[in-house]
């Protein structure tokens, strides 16, 4: 009944801003739906609602729970930034309440991934992901924008349907049709090998266009670049979270089915190496900031996917990277939007001399850079190096050098981009009206957040994730 009511009172906010005539009542009605967002995972804890099973489809276990956490937090910066972001472009009130709207409903749609406890609807809400997503990518309505729009519906509909067929062989091992994760957990060890083996790959191929992981990845860095800043902000950590939480559901279903296991696990390693590969080929070329940031975050996804194939210490360790990468990330992603006011471009040849511009915000994307590239005390930095302790411990040296290797790229690409933007001369017209330093604030916060995690993780933390990693 909760998430009856949790779910009807979200999706009629989300379509409120429609019937009202202000872009005041539209941020009114946003700052409703945030609460209800807040006040849904307040009475979960307060009234021991976690684990409870609701509507026969959703369950509210720990991993829901903190993710949907990250995602009400990023929300709340999202929406803050979206108000000045949409009044520096001068869109009119249709366009505006339309954003609004579409953000709702995107986040209602990612909320219903991160509880569904069932193999079948995640598949579903991903979708509704994807309709919801494009509608916001279009917003700009560039050329780019349309093109970028049609490639993300083809694309994340090819691997929607790709995933459909996994789930459908997946299925073969269910009893009476019973689909939720923990009846498909208790018979999958019976299930035919090559049907399971085939199932984990079309699902994790298909769920890629969402976890912005190899090889459905191109679709993530067309939508942000193409996206409204504090959007990409959004969709880059709150969507790119819930393809990652539906793969790993996945993948806890498999840890039961023995030798087929250990083949899965094999293929997010490489899944993982792929991602990371393409992540540093693709930083050193891209001219772009917002693309730029996208390929950053196939690269810290791919880092993920390889801790999830190593397992042991390196799984905790890829679930706290996900949980800090979205802090981190969502803080840069605002920080550029602030940029763009500025310099009114993303080029990266172009824009420079940030520091004696706008000293907060260079300020601000220099330390997100350093805790990008998980240099101490970031949060990464701790993740990368629990992956890279359980990666030596079960002697694969040469993944250690890999690894090594593809990120002294990506260290390299992207520190001297991040210098070229705060030193490098400037070459675009400025617009020093729309500099908005209360702005650039409000992007540290939360990498200011991500460095306390990397100092200190508070036990309520790492009880939530020693819960979420135990898929025995």
């Amino acid at each position: 009944m909760e998430m009856l009511v949790y779910i009807i009172l979200s999706l009629l906010l989300a379509v409120a801003p429609f019937f009202v005539r202000t872009e005041r009542g539209t941020r009114l009605i946003a700052g409703a739906f945030l609460l209800v967002q807040v006040a849904a995972i307040a009475l979960t804890i307060i009234f021991g609602r976690v684990d409870t099973v609701m509507l026969a489809i959703f369950r509210a276990d720990t991993i829901a729970v903190v993710f949907h956490i990250l995602m009400t937090l990023v929300l709340g910066f999202t929406l803050l930034h979206s108000s000045s972001y949409l009044r520096a472009e001068g869109v009119s009130t249709n366009s505006y309440k339309t954003y609004y709207t579409l953000l709702m409903l995107l986040a209602v749609a990612i909320s219903c991934v991160y509880y569904s406890d069932n193999v079948a609807m995640t598949w579903v809400f991903l979708e509704a992901t994807t309709i919801c997503s494009a509608g916001i990518i279009y917003h700009r309505e560039f050329k780019q924008s349309l093109e970028a729009t049609w490639k993300y519906i083809f694309v994340c509909s090819t691997g929607i349907a790709m995933a459909y067929l996994g789930i459908l062989l997946l299925s073969t091992v269910a009893q009476h049709g019973a689909l939720d994760y923990a009846s498909i957990k208790a018979v999958i060890a019976e299930g035919n090998p090559l049907y399971l083996k085939v199932a984990f790959l079309l699902i994790v191929v298909g769920y890629s266009c969402k976890m912005e992981i190899f090889p459905l990845y191109t679709v993530g860095v067309d939508a942000n670049y193409a996206a409204p800043a504090p959007a990409s902000a959004f969709i880059s950590t709150a969507l790119v979270n819930a393809g990652f939480i539906s793969i790993y559901r996945i993948y806890s279903l498999y840890a039961a089915a023995g030798e087929v296991f250990v083949w899965a696990r094999h293929l997010l390693i490489l899944i993982g190496i792929l991602s990371l590969a393409v992540g540093a080929m693709f930083l050193r070329r891209t001219n772009n900031y917002k693309r730029f940031l996208s390929y950053s975050t196939v690269e810290n996804m791919g880092i993920v996917a390889i801790g999830m194939g190593i397992g042991g210490v390196a799984l905790w360790a890829a679930v706290f990277h996900v949980i800090c990468h979205t802090l981190v990330k969502s803080s840069m992603f605002y920080q550029v939007g602030i940029m763009r006011h500025i310099y009114d471009s993303y080029s990266i040849n172009r824009v420079g001399n940030y520091m004696n511009i706008n000293r907060v915000g260079a300020i601000g994307f220099i330390l997100g850079t350093l805790v990008l590239l998980a240099f101490p005390p970031s949060p990464l930095f701790v993740s990368e190096v629990m992956i890279f302790s359980e990666i030596v411990s079960v002697g694969s040296w040469w993944l250690l050098g890999v690894m090594l290797i593809l990120m002294c790229v990506v260290i390299y690409s992207i520190w001297s981009r991040t210098l070229r933007l705060g030193y490098h001369s400037n070459q675009d017209e400025l617009h020093l009206s729309e500099v908005n330093r209360r702005l650039s604030y409000s992007a540290a916060v939360l990498l200011l957040v991500a460095i306390v995690l990397g100092i200190w993780q508070p036990e309520i933390l790492k009880e939530a994730i020693d819960n979420i990693v135990n898929i025995g």
